[in-house]
């Protein structure tokens, strides 16, 4: 079940002020279920790390996006993303807290800056752009964007897709919206990655693009499989990585460090099978 030959979220540009349109709603974590971060000053953790509240490591995230981050039966978030950062915390002895916010507010880097969070975990892909924002961690994962189609349609590639006229939907602000620019296609951007899914399925869009595990994830809904199929594979040789407030040097170090050592024990493999349901054929690298 290796359906990607290299192992999210794209390149859009500036940062974007959070308003009070940035309305936060706490998850649940692996650790406790959620308040958001609190307003006093700073907490200290080990190795000196600042926190915004105190005991806590504060991510934000944008839910759903499986298997990286998505609530299961129960409300806990759960994925990929999750016990990475648990093994972060676990580092800094604390625990982790999930705050689900808007993609653009994270990505732009506004809810950092604001402390609303100490880390950004969202399956995101690290651009140039971005780091203006930003500073991200060491990659922890390659980018493979799936193409979904209705079962038979015959779309291998972006290409066709423009040829046949067909309607194609992305997540708004990602690297598939990138792409499918790039192809001269003007896509329909849709908020997450469920509301993409209902598009593709009440018939809004005649394709999607999507980050390949999140199609894989969807693939295992039989109501899904049964109707709609992964039609191509682009890998876009981005990778994914964790990001903090510009100059957050300690917690980063943090981060590589925790992320090195999950990489050299065996633990991200693990992960890695237990989230995508396949051996990774690569681990990421900075050159990857």
């Amino acid at each position: 079940m290796a359906l990607w030959p290299r192992t999210r979220r794209g390149y859009t540009t500036g940062a974007l002020a959070l308003t009070a349109a940035l309305a936060l709603s706490a998850c649940g974590s692996t650790s406790q279920t959620g308040t958001s971060a609190s307003s006093s000053a700073p907490a200290t953790a080990a190795g000196g790390v600042q926190l915004v509240a105190p005991g806590k490591l504060t991510t934000c995230t944008n839910l759903p996006y499986p298997p990286f981050q998505s609530k299961d039966a129960s409300g806990k978030v759960v994925g990929f993303d999750v016990d990475m950062i648990d093994l972060v915390a676990k580092k800094l002895g604390v625990t982790q807290d999930i705050v689900d916010i808007d993609f653009d507010s994270i990505k732009g880097g506004a809810a950092l800056s604001a402390a609303k969070c100490d880390v950004a975990a969202a399956g995101m892909t690290i651009t140039e752009d971005r780091k203006q924002h930003l500073d991200f961690s060491n990659p922890y994962f390659d980018e493979v964007l799936g193409l979904v189609t209705k079962k038979g349609a015959g779309v291998p590639d972006l290409e066709t897709a423009k040829s046949k006229n067909l309607s194609v939907g992305v997540q708004a602000g990602t690297t598939s919206l990138t792409l499918a620019k790039s192809k001269g296609i003007e896509a329909k951007e849709f908020k997450d990655s469920g509301k993409l899914l209902l598009a593709l399925q009440s018939g809004q869009v005649d394709m999607v693009i999507q980050d390949l595990p999140v199609v894989v994830d969807w693939m295992k809904k039989p109501n899904v499989s049964s109707a709609y199929e992964l039609s191509g594979q682009v890998p876009t040789h981005a990778q994914y990585g964790f990001a903090v407030k510009k100059g957050n040097a300690a917690l980063l170090k943090v981060i590589n460090e925790s992320l090195a050592e999950a990489i050299k024990d065996g633990t991200w493999t693990k992960e890695y099978q237990e989230w995508m349901g396949a051996a990774p054929v690569t681990t990421p690298t900075p050159t990857s």
